[in-house]
């Protein structure tokens, strides 16, 4: 498997994150972008995207934050919550990742993008803006929004894979959501995952020392099924 970092900016922003693909695939193929959680482009991220490399896509682990915050905890939560204030910035950042990935050579044009936590809030952004792409997955984040969708606005599939006991994504907001994507017209799918928390996927969650934060090695492995499935439905088997 391939991995590289591959620099690239928004604007002044100067952004690193990683490609990932099977260098023995010869044939182009849909790529997947992977928007991380709130520590950034960290070994879970990196995980993520080549897993995705191995299930026979061109996975691109972007970078939401910059060059400039490093491993400072109080400058990622800053970067977070002003961009997670700014659902068109939010999406500009993502789209600077889509570009990187739409211009690989072994990428046909078809897309996808899957995020965890607050990466998950952002693929929801992105849907939400109708940006074009096949489909978008949201493991553990955020469903809430300043900005619900419009009817007939979402032109990407959507998935979301949610921890029962999240706290931080209570039942209103789920049924929020629910309201919003029927009235949007969406295409939408959620699974509730019992037992699990927030950060069910990550098994340094720990780490966090935030209440409500926990791996869940069930929901992780039902939730990766899950994301395979769907972007089967999307794309269909790849053989090359």
């Amino acid at each position: 498997m391939n991995m590289q970092p591959v620099n690239y900016s928004d604007g002044d922003v100067h952004l690193t994150g990683f490609l990932v693909f099977d260098a023995t695939r010869t044939g182009r193929r849909p790529g997947i972008l992977v928007v991380h959680g709130g520590r950034g482009v960290d070994d879970h991220a990196k995980g993520r995207a080549r897993q995705l490399a191995e299930f026979g896509f061109v996975a691109f682990a972007c970078d939401m934050y910059g060059d400039d915050v490093s491993g400072d905890r109080e400058h990622k939560m800053a970067r977070i919550k002003e961009l997670g204030g700014d659902p068109a910035r939010l999406c500009q950042r993502a789209k600077a990742g889509i570009e990187v990935l739409a211009s690989h050579s072994q990428v046909d044009g078809r897309m996808a993008a899957v995020g965890y936590c607050f990466g998950g809030m952002t693929v929801l952004e992105l849907a939400r803006s109708g940006t074009e792409l096949a489909g978008v997955v949201s493991i553990h984040g955020s469903l809430k929004t300043t900005r619900p969708a419009q009817a007939s606005a979402v032109k990407a599939k959507v998935l979301v894979c949610h921890g029962a006991l999240d706290p931080h994504v209570p039942q209103s907001h789920v049924t929020a959501f629910i309201d919003e994507m029927n009235n949007a017209g969406a295409d939408w799918q959620l699974i509730v995952y019992g037992g699990a928390m927030h950060g069910f996927t990550d098994k340094d969650a720990a780490e966090f020392k935030v209440p409500g934060v926990a791996y869940n090695a069930a929901a992780d492995a039902r939730s990766t099924g899950a994301i395979e499935g769907f972007l089967r439905e999307l794309f269909g088997s790849l053989t090359q």
